[in-house]
């Protein structure tokens, strides 16, 4: 209806008037949309700030955390790294999309975003973490595009980083992002020292005692508490009645809550009262106790060993109004130091026969070392008596040698006189015999004749009749004849042996001068020995 009126005006201002309102529809819409992640936001963070009241786990609360953080800026991929106190490098612990793989990855300061956020400890926008030349050098990271990352600060200390990223690149983060990050990054702060405060509740207790108001809140911790403790805990008041057993009294004595509120708990053996009033008296007039050892029955009159911690609680006025008792179940311990004890005396006893054992191998030793100094005297008097005889062995081998030496001179002298006897008494008659008128066979054997003195003078047969070679004498006769160049008819000939002989005593010669299936001139090296 607005706009049929309007394009039946004359001066156009309808139109004017129509563009203001698409304006300010358009404004409208953002504004509602804006309106709309507004909502989505708070929302996200008053479930998440709902969500650390319930949770305990460091990790669970601070995945929940990135997980809402994320879906707000619309994107799957987010990380935080922590340091931890004393640490030089920041680690990734919580991870979704692309870096549930890269849990575990350390950067000091300066080092990819988590070291520049870290060491700058403020925000960092990248529009394309591929190209930025702040980057880390692993390969893995190449798929990354637009990356921001937010300082968890608390103080003065950077505690880690809190940051989202894109694999896609028309995905990009805005300053809206940044804002938006920036209060899960609180978020994530009070996370952890939510964490931290967990771990100090029972200091915060003590301290939270001042008011009513106080008081109330560290109730419900201080049951968390005695619930979640491993060691059973009573609470009496000031007439010694139970007002509160945790589980793991019931799991430990066996009594049930209901059945013992409000009335004194019968578990205390008659032999542990005197010891038991003593201890209560003490506490009474304000000293603590503290790992008092007694014992305690179960309601199925099982004896335990117990170790008791118990101390006053006041009101705000600094009234008693009643105890808290801790209780530790040690009776395992002390089998476990009887059974230590009876080892212990055990080993005690065994040291003892090992000590006497090796004082009876120490006089045993003693004995031996005596032994063995008069042996080694005794081996110092052979020695010297040694040391004469080979002394006296040296001068008799001294005047061998001499003798050897003498013989060695008589032998060649003998050798001398052979020579030249045999040069004038026999070699003038066998020159007068070849010059004589002699048949052929004769004069062959002149020469052999006069040969064969030559090889008796000569070293060549002593070579070969030797110990080494073991020639037999017509061996050495068929071994000379080959040396002279004779052919084995010849030889057969002037021995009056067969053919076949000759040739069976020159494979024994081959044999015995290892010539035996070597290409080797027998004559060859039979002339070799004359060298």
């Amino acid at each position: 209806m607005l706009e049929a009126k309007s394009k039946k005006a004359p001066n156009g201002e309808p139109a004017v008037r129509l563009t203001q309102l698409e304006q300010e529809a358009l404004a409208l819409r953002e504004a509602e949309a804006a309106l709309r992640r507004q909502n989505e936001y708070l929302t996200a963070l008053h479930e998440t700030s709902l969500g650390l009241i319930d949770r305990l786990d460091k990790e669970e609360l601070l995945e929940a955390i990135l997980e809402r953080a994320a879906r707000l800026s619309g994107t799957e991929h987010g990380y935080i790294y922590l340091l931890e106190p004393g640490d030089e490098q920041m680690q990734i612990q919580v991870g979704m999309g692309f870096f549930k793989s890269q849990l575990g990855l350390r950067v000091k300061p300066g080092e990819g975003m988590g070291g520049k956020v870290w060491q700058s400890e403020k925000p960092l926008l990248v529009d394309d973490y591929h190209t930025w030349d702040g980057r880390l050098t692993d390969r893995s990271l190449d798929q990354l595009h637009s990356v921001v990352g937010i300082p968890l600060k608390y103080g003065s200390r950077v505690h880690g980083v809190i940051g989202l990223a894109s694999v896609q690149a028309d995905k990009k983060f805005h300053a809206e992002d940044i804002a938006i990050l920036g209060r899960f990054a609180e978020l994530a702060l009070v996370a952890l020292d939510k964490a931290r405060l967990y771990a100090d509740v029972r200091h915060e207790l003590a301290e939270r005692k001042r008011t009513e108001v106080t008081l109330r809140e560290s109730e419900e911790r201080y049951r968390l508490l005695l619930e979640s403790s491993p060691d059973p805990i009573v609470v009496y008041n000031m007439r010694g009645r139970a007002t509160y057993v945790n589980p793991a009294f019931e799991q430990t004595f066996g009594f049930s809550s209901d059945s013992v509120f409000g009335k004194s708990i019968d578990f205390v053996p008659e032999k542990s009262w005197p010891e038991t009033r003593d201890a209560i008296e003490n506490m009474l007039r304000g000293k603590k106790i503290h790992l008092f050892e007694t014992q305690r029955l179960t309601k199925d009159g099982r004896v335990l060993d117990v170790q008791i911690s118990s101390t006053l609680y006041r009101d705000q006025a600094g009234k008693p109004v009643g105890n808290i008792v801790i209780l530790r179940d040690i009776s395992t311990q002390k089998k476990a130091e009887k059974v230590l004890k009876q080892y212990h005396d055990q080993l005690e006893e065994l040291v003892a026969e090992r000590t006497a054992e090796l004082a009876k191998t120490n006089r045993q030793l003693e004995q031996e070392i005596e032994e063995r100094k008069r042996a080694e005297e005794a081996l110092r008097k052979r020695e010297v008596e040694l040391e004469a005889q080979s002394h006296h062995l040296e001068e008799v081998n001294t005047a061998l040698k001499v003798l050897l030496k003498q013989r060695e001179d008589d032998k060649k002298e003998l050798g001398e006189n052979v020579l030249s006897n045999v040069k004038e008494l026999i070699s003038p008659y066998l020159d007068r015999l070849n010059k004589s008128r002699l048949s052929t066979d004769q004069k062959t054997l002149v020469n052999i004749m006069e040969s064969n003195l030559e090889n008796i003078i000569s070293p060549f047969i002593s070579k070969l009749s030797s110990k080494y070679f073991n020639f037999t004498p017509m061996e050495i006769k068929v071994a000379n004849l080959v040396k002279e160049g004779k052919t084995n008819k010849e030889i057969a000939e002037l021995l009056c042996l067969s053919k076949n002989t000759i040739l069976f005593h020159r494979h024994n010669i081959r044999s015995k001068l290892r010539l035996k299936n070597k290409k080797i001139n027998l004559r060859s090296h039979l002339l070799s020995y004359d060298k």
